[in-house]
């Protein structure tokens, strides 16, 4: 069942809308980011790091993997992670995405979670991107709770 449904058309218009979302997120949160290349996944995750006040460049864990920012007025760990470049499971174990997963004093950002064979924890927030072909700044963002 949708949650809720945002339309954007810009990236601050996106990085907005993850700033609103973040205000209904708890710390041991798991947000499943889908949607294609460019869909705005990042930029969601921007706005959700801005609102924790997050210092420094967030950027696309696409090569690191994982990039790991801490949210010093909120006291916790935030990871943000892109399984575009997994291949198979035993990479997922290596890197250690189910530790991730059940840290309670983390939120838990994860791009292209269909990598994943396993599943999710129950309670996950799936969040689903797709832009208009005719008008490349213009997102559909879809939100959903498992």
């Amino acid at each position: 069942m949708i949650e809720m449904r945002i339309i954007t058309n810009s990236k601050q218009e996106t990085i907005e809308a993850g700033f609103n979302f973040a205000k209904q997120l708890k710390i041991s949160d798991i947000v499943l980011l889908y949607g294609g290349l460019g869909a705005g996944k990042t930029e969601f995750c921007k706005g959700i790091c801005q609102f924790f006040e997050v210092e420094g460049t967030v950027t696309s864990p696409t090569f690191t993997i994982i990039n790991q920012y801490y949210a010093n007025d909120f006291d916790f760990t935030i990871y943000h992670i892109d399984l575009y470049r997994i291949k198979n499971e035993k990479e997922i174990d290596e890197i250690g995405l189910y530790e991730f997963l059940y840290d309670d004093n983390s939120l838990k950002l994860i791009e292209w979670p269909e990598k994943n064979t396993k599943s999710f924890p129950e309670g996950v927030i799936d969040v689903q991107f797709s832009f208009d072909t005719a008008n490349k700044n213009k997102r559909l963002i879809e939100i959903m709770k498992k």
